[in-house]
């Protein structure tokens, strides 16, 4: 039997778990977790207990963000799985690379273009390995899609029709934490559109080209709640009256596990887990809408707004040969709040096909297990276990994770400027 390969984990946070569980569970006869690194003690001291108590797995040595360097020369892993906050992805994943690392990094790969190109001028240089975890490409649905788009089955796209509601839960959920600084994470348009706009790339088989949008905070935020007559306000939910009865309040101390991993470790680090979705300092959109041309000729029309009833999305392919339409229910969840197989799990879904000349049909999918639509389970396969030969080329690298931030990157550009952007002159792929 080959030797297990060996990961360290950057970042202990919600989205750690994702991995380190996957890790410690199924995929532990081939994968073996060596160390936690982040900027807060507690936050790493408690993922410890979670992988003692929660999984039966040995407590891994600990680094703070300092000792990055010192943990690789020690544990010599074979890779780095990075989940920090976002804008500090490039960091990890360069100096990965430059020690001679692999790496696997959440989404988004980085949140600007500088950083971005910095990314792909380490690869060129070092000639590591970068994989971005797209794990929406891994839902069956979304792989269905890429099947029909790729046998032909409405003819060539021309054009790209995309709705995507986040609701007073998930979406709100953004404007309590450290995304609702766009230093931090990008905007939803790169943080949360990423998933988005890399889809679009895989399901028509193209790259964006030039990108146009408009973007504004017209639902949260402290000015918009007074403007509909709100009078109560706090600067953070746990303990505080005037967010007992708040709706959108989230409070730290009902919940165990948040407590442990946010409220109990704000002491190191200040990071405040349950701030006000209708406080100051928010900087973020969150009403969008994008126009993309792509370099096959086809346009994308996209819409993303964080305060709706509902969670999921509409999309509509229109193609030289017919139409396809998915509707997509989610289950709504607060990341870390709960089980991580609900993370936009599948609440119901629709997908039709509408021949130019012929009679409408229901197109039928398996059903996907776990979280993101079934996704989840499919890509840790992907990267812990052992991967199955993929017709439709899922596994996402660093090339994948920039063309789906650079649209998010050249709508924000065009937020602030009022004009189109080409995604060329944002950064250079090398060949």
């Amino acid at each position: 039997m080959s030797a297990k390969k060996t990961y360290v984990l950057v970042g202990s946070g919600g989205r750690a778990e994702f991995f380190y569980s996957a890790i410690c569970t199924h995929y532990k006869e081939t994968s073996q977790l060596l160390a936690f690194c982040d900027i807060n003690q507690t936050r790493m001291d408690y993922a410890n207990k979670r992988l003692v108590e929660k999984y039966d797995y040995p407590a891994v040595s600990t680094y703070k963000s300092d000792e990055f360097d010192k943990m690789i020369a020690e544990k010599k892993p074979d890779a780095v799985i990075v989940t920090s906050v976002d804008r500090t992805h490039h960091t990890y994943i360069i100096r990965a690379m430059e020690l001679g690392c692999d790496v696997i990094t959440e989404k988004p790969m980085t949140v600007d273009e500088e950083k971005c190109q910095e990314i792909l001028d380490t690869v060129e240089r070092t000639g590591k390995n970068v994989r971005v975890t797209f794990n929406y490409r891994y839902a069956p649905h979304h792989t269905k899609a890429r099947e029909l788009i790729e046998d032909g089955v409405i003819g060539k796209v021309t054009s790209v029709h995309f709705e995507w509601l986040l609701n007073t839960k998930h979406g709100a959920d953004y404007f309590r934490r450290w995304h609702r600084d766009k230093r931090n994470s990008g905007g939803l348009l790169v943080h949360k559109s990423t998933h988005h706009f890399d889809l679009v790339n895989f399901w028509i088989g193209s790259q964006p080209e030039t990108v146009f949008a408009f973007g504004d905070l017209l639902f949260y935020g402290r000015e918009n709640a007074e403007n509909r007559g709100e009078t109560k306000f706090y600067e953070r939910a746990t303990g505080n009256k005037n967010a007992e009865n708040d709706p959108f309040a989230l409070h730290l101390d009902s919940n165990p596990h948040l407590k442990a991993m946010y409220l109990d470790a704000e002491h190191e680090d200040g990071y405040r887990r349950d701030q006000s979705v209708f406080g100051d300092g928010i900087n973020i959109e969150d009403t969008m809408g994008v126009l993309v041309r792509y370099k096959n000729n086809a346009i994308l029309t996209y819409s993303l707004n964080a305060y709706l009833p509902w969670e999921g999305y509409r999309i509509a392919f229109n193609g030289t040969k017919g139409r396809l339409e998915m509707t997509i229910v989610e289950q709504s969840y607060v990341n870390s709040g709960g089980d991580k197989a609900l993370e936009g799990a599948l609440k119901g879904k629709t997908m039709r096909v509408f021949p130019m000349f012929d009679a409408p049909y229901d197109v039928e999918v398996e059903e996907g297990v776990g979280g993101h639509g079934g996704g989840d389970p499919v890509l840790l396969n992907d990267i812990f276990g052992t991967p199955v030969d993929d017709r439709f080329h899922r596994a996402a690298d660093h090339v994948d994770g920039a063309r789906s931030i650079l649209t998010g990157i050249a709508a924000n550009r065009a937020i602030r400027t009022g004009l189109p952007v080409k995604i060329d002159d944002l950064v250079k792929f090398h060949k």
